[in-house]
């Protein structure tokens, strides 16, 4: 009876989803068709809409409006109304923010007054019951604290992991089966939600597995990490309430560990905590060859692994915890050894040690990032923003870079390193800002250190392809006329208005 029931609202929620992604698509591409392009952090070359959120949302609000109708003991009760608006509320919030951005405090001021307005509707972590002696405690207030920020924790979370094809909606799925298997048995609207949402997911998943034609976006990742954080709470309402907050974080450790150390990796740079970066697990993944199917493959393995254990801690109530948990040491030891995430998890004791020189350097250079912006405003070609990025680029000790682009190339050589000879780094970084661009980076290593040299490096290609893209009107090619003999050795004095732009920045 339960598992029909599920099955029939897992289509419910299939069949809106596999009509709506195709329209909202072409809608998405017609009204502006660039937007992809404008994201530095992309990882596809195409454009790719991000508003597939919108067919979830539309989805879940038929899977909602039907599983009210068909509940004979309960219906439309203020709670699950004020619970239906807070998520789609949380939707809006993340939908804005795909459509015109809102910034990263006024997201978060947002999502906690959307949770907020589901601890007043009564889904709530009033208690925690220790799953060995059976004591249940009560968290009073701190029940508030916690409602909070489970659910923001969980909403930021599915959103931070949405940097890969088919990787967000892919864990979102398995967190939904593990929901609708957790509420069989009481036919309750939590089990009816979950299954709608497992169907939507599966439904988007054929759009959005590499390589994707449609993105989530901020609102579609942003539903699903709220749904998580509301289902379960609502679940260990009607059961253990260990069991049913700690299962959650087995099936999502993998994210959580990325995120916790990206974290702790922007926080010892100096960098934003919510700035993104290309130095997450599947960015790993993809730097040492694989395919971006391979890399959510192995993702989706790995979450697989972990999503067994947390069923292991449902059926044993949390008993098994101490064992399963051990369990899950081992799984991450295995994976970062098997697929070289070590590298990134252990150089943090590096990125420590020399974390006050690392955010200084990143401090400098994120303040030469948001001149070079703001230059844009008063430059009226390609060319002169080009030679104002040679202010930076001096300033941030590089001894030579090239773009290249559709009009030809450009290279600019600090004449203050000219004679410095040496051992050298060098990194390239392809950006999309109304046409391909490559910027090839070189330092000497004398002057900086591998690890600054790749950080800096990144800072500068982003603050390049933000000014490109801020740069009004609209960037004409680099002409070839404007570019000097191309024989090798023959590079460009540095231009006059740099020289122009270092005076005002040290007057």
């Amino acid at each position: 009876m339960y598992i029909e029931k599920a099955i029939l609202f897992g289509l419910l929620g299939l069949v809106p989803t596999v009509l709506l992604v195709p329209l909202i698509r072409r809608k998405a591409l017609a009204r502006s068709g660039t937007e992809a392009a404008r994201l530095f952090h992309q990882t596809h070359t195409t454009t790719v809409p991000r508003f597939g959120g919108l067919a979830l949302a539309i989805s879940l609000v038929v899977v909602a409006v039907v599983a009210l109708a068909l509940q004979d003991d309960a219906g439309f009760t203020p709670g699950r109304v004020l619970l239906g608006v807070a998520s789609m509320a949380m939707f809006l919030v993340g939908f804005w923010d795909d459509c015109r951005p809102l910034g990263a405090r006024r997201k978060l001021a947002a999502q906690i007054l959307v949770s907020l307005l589901v601890y007043a509707a009564g889904s709530q972590i009033s208690s925690f019951k220790n799953p060995f002696s059976g004591e249940v405690y009560s968290l009073g207030y701190w029940g508030i604290l916690a409602t909070v920020f489970w659910l923001v924790a969980l909403t930021n979370l599915i959103n931070l992991i949405d940097g890969i094809d088919g990787l967000a909606a892919g864990v979102g799925l398995m967190m939904m089966l593990l929901l609708t298997y957790a509420s069989i048995g009481s036919g309750s609207f939590p089990m009816c939600l979950s299954a709608g949402l497992a169907g939507a997911l599966l439904g988007f998943l054929y759009f959005n597995f590499p390589p994707a034609r449609i993105y989530l976006g901020d609102g579609g990742a942003y539903l699903i990490g709220f749904m998580i954080g509301i289902l379960t709470i609502e679940n260990s309402q009607k059961g253990t309430v260990a069991a049913m907050l700690i299962a959650p974080l087995f099936a999502l450790a993998l994210p959580i560990a990325d995120v916790v150390l990206a974290i702790l990796r922007r926080g010892l740079k100096g960098m934003p905590i919510f700035r993104p970066d290309k130095n997450h697990l599947h960015h790993r993944l993809l730097a040492t060859g694989f395919t971006h199917t391979q890399a959510v493959l192995i993702f989706y393995g790995i979450s697989l692994v972990f999503l067994l254990m947390s069923l292991g801690v449902l059926w044993s109530q949390g008993r098994w915890l101490p064992i399963l948990f051990g369990f899950l040491c081992l799984t991450f030891i295995i994976s970062a050894r098997a697929f070289e995430f070590s590298r990134a998890w252990f150089s943090l004791g590096r990125v420590l040690g020399n974390s006050l020189e690392m955010r200084n350097e990143s401090q400098y250079a994120l303040a030469l990032s948001r001149w070079l912006e703001l230059e844009a405003d008063r430059c009226d070609s390609l060319d002169a923003l080009w030679n104002e990025f040679g202010f930076m680029l001096r300033k941030l000790e590089f001894a030579r870079v090239r773009l290249i682009s559709t009009g030809g190339e450009r290279i600019w050589q600090n004449p203050l390193q000219s004679a410095h000879g040496g051992e050298r780094h060098h990194q390239v970084h392809q950006i999309r800002a109304g046409e391909t661009m490559t910027l090839e980076f070189t330092a000497h290593a004398e002057l900086l250190e591998s690890r600054l040299f790749d950080h800096l490096a990144e800072i500068a290609a982003e603050a390049w392809h933000k000014a490109v893209v801020r740069l009004q009107p609209p960037p004409a090619p680099i002409s070839h006329s404007a570019i000097p003999s191309a024989k090798p050795g023959i590079v460009p004095s540095v231009p006059s208005a740099a020289t122009v732009a270092e005076k005002r920045m040290s007057g």
